[in-house]
């Protein structure tokens, strides 16, 4: 479902490999997100540059991962979002939950 893609010392940058991210990923989506931190114990920053479409399950599932993070003190930020998911994420106020960002540069960038 999701690839890591580069391991640095704060976070782990994940790639989502899905166009949708639904119903039919929600639950598989969770479990390999509380399973990565949990093995990685560092943030992590998903890219989901691919995905076109996000519903409310799915949007669950990242709340869920979230707060799992936070628990053990991580965070989980999303990147490279199309402009429709910053929109719907935007209009109800999850933007103030996850950070977002533009590109993994921009997320770095944040932290200095």
């Amino acid at each position: 479902m999701f690839n890591i893609v580069k391991e640095e010392p704060a976070h782990v940058l994940v790639q989502l490999n899905l166009t949708e991210a639904n119903l039919s990923h929600a639950d598989e989506f969770k479990d390999e997100l509380i399973t990565l931190l949990n093995l990685k114990k560092k943030s992590v920053w998903f890219d989901l540059g691919k995905v076109t479409y996000v519903d409310s399950s799915f949007l669950g599932a990242l709340v869920a991962g979230l707060k799992h993070a936070i628990a053990m003190q991580c965070d989980v930020v999303l990147l490279a979002l199309q402009k429709d998911i910053e929109d719907l994420l935007k209009l109800i106020r999850l933007d103030k939950v996850f950070k977002l960002y533009n590109n993994e540069q921009e997320a770095k960038a944040s932290l200095l």
